[in-house]
């Protein structure tokens, strides 16, 4: 039996004049609407300008392939597999709604940069970290070299009128910022290559590896951190071109976070799709023995992708560090396990082989937005780990019935 459907070009319009009515109803909300409705017009005239940018790009891409013609077929089975693709942001979409309506205060522009703001160096760990999921494997050491990098490079960029330094003389105009951050980065990329190691070369499990790393890391950090005469005092006092680098607002509002965030995302999302070693991530993630049939080098591969991991769990402790202007050697602690979270529900698959950079951005924006919203409506912390639970369980049941349907 022939299925109908609409063509592919008319599907690419439809968000065209869609956007441009949401647009336009944005617009007339805005100059017409007599009521306190803070920043809702704008945010919906965003929403309908990034509606028409997607139809347009649709268009484009289309052009190219030359699949104007092709039929989106519409039924009840496409419908059905719409709503499982997408379950968990539709339903994040009803909770900000509801949000919306018991706090109207949250339809804010502030609100959504605070949200972006939050979201970068979360981000950037969850970029590491799925790579080493794509592969088939996992990290566990991810939190601990966030707080190593945090550690190393605020020990060495504190002023010295501060009362408690780490190193009390350590000259503050000789020494350019970019050196602490490079030896910090050093030390993470030397476990990411242990992790590599132990996993390829002595094939041990990822988990099991990358756990024992992670004990590792925590006990020489916490031995550094309680070195005298710190003796595990948190370490503050910061050097201000250091913490300017990750509180810097640009334009007065967007946190330069977001803009490196995205510049990491970028090349993570370059590396993947238009790289041989990216083809060679996802292959071995698909299957080990075709990759290696294949001529993939499969050891190299993995000790690259877990030391590229460890640049990147080191960028986001510095980062974050910065932003804070301190740390201590429980900075990242148990942030692995909320970046897995975030890559599963983004789909990136436990298995290995599939996943995408767009679908990990918007599995640490939901995380983000989750904790962000239930702390703007009062909703107990105890809670908010309840229904974070309950996304990560429905996430991945989602991922092995899909897995399981194309088996």
């Amino acid at each position: 039996m022939q299925k109908t459907g609409i063509r592919r070009a008319y599907y690419a319009a439809g968000f065209i004049i869609a956007g441009a009515a949401i647009f336009l109803s944005g617009l007339l909300w805005s100059h017409f609407s007599s009521k306190n409705v803070y920043d809702a017009p704008q945010l919906v005239t965003g929403l309908g300008i990034l509606a028409v940018i997607y139809g347009i790009v649709r268009l484009i891409q289309m052009k190219m392939q030359k699949t104007m013609d092709c039929v989106v077929v519409i039924d009840r089975d496409t419908v059905k597999e719409f709503f499982t693709d997408n379950a968990i942001i539709l339903a994040l979409l009803a909770m900000v709604i509801i949000i919306c309506l018991i706090e109207p205060k949250f339809v804010q522009g502030r609100v959504l940069l605070d949200i972006l703001t939050q979201s970068s160096t979360r981000l950037i760990t969850a970029l590491g970290i799925s790579m080493t999921l794509l592969i088939g494997g996992t990290d566990l050491s991810a939190g601990r070299m966030i707080g190593l990098a945090a550690v190393v490079a605020t020990s060495m960029l504190q002023t010295t009128t501060y009362g408690n330094p780490f190193y009390p003389g350590l000259p503050e105009k000789n020494i350019s910022f970019l050196i602490p951050i490079a030896i910090a980065a050093l030390a993470c990329l030397i476990f990411g290559l242990l992790n590599g190691v132990l996993v390829a070369r002595f094939k041990l499990h990822p988990f099991i590896a990358t756990l024992a790393v992670q004990v590792m890391i925590y006990g020489i950090c916490s031995l550094y951190f309680d070195m005298s005469p710190n003796n595990s005092q948190p370490i503050g006092g910061v050097r201000p071109d250091f913490a300017a680098l990750g509180q810097i607002k640009l334009f007065d509002k967007l946190s330069i976070l977001v803009p490196i965030a995205a510049v990491v995302c970028f090349a993570v999302w370059f590396l993947l799709n238009k790289t041989t070693f990216g083809k060679n991530i996802y292959a071995l993630g698909g299957s080990k023995e075709a990759a290696t049939v294949s001529g993939v080098n499969v050891r190299g591969t993995i000790i690259v992708v877990f030391v590229l991991a460890a640049f990147c769990y080191a960028a986001s402790g510095i980062l974050e560090s910065a932003k804070t202007a301190g740390a201590t050697n429980n900075y990242g602690n148990g942030y692995e396990l909320d970046a897995i979270a975030a890559c599963v529900v983004g789909g990136v698959s436990l298995t290995g082989g599939i996943g995408k950079v767009s679908g990990i951005v918007t599995g640490v924006l939901i995380f983000t937005v989750i904790q962000y919203g239930l702390q703007f409506v009062n909703v107990s912390p105890l809670w908010q780990q309840v229904i974070k639970g309950i996304i990560i369980a429905i996430a991945v049941a989602l991922d092995m019935s899909k897995n399981s349907a194309t088996d």
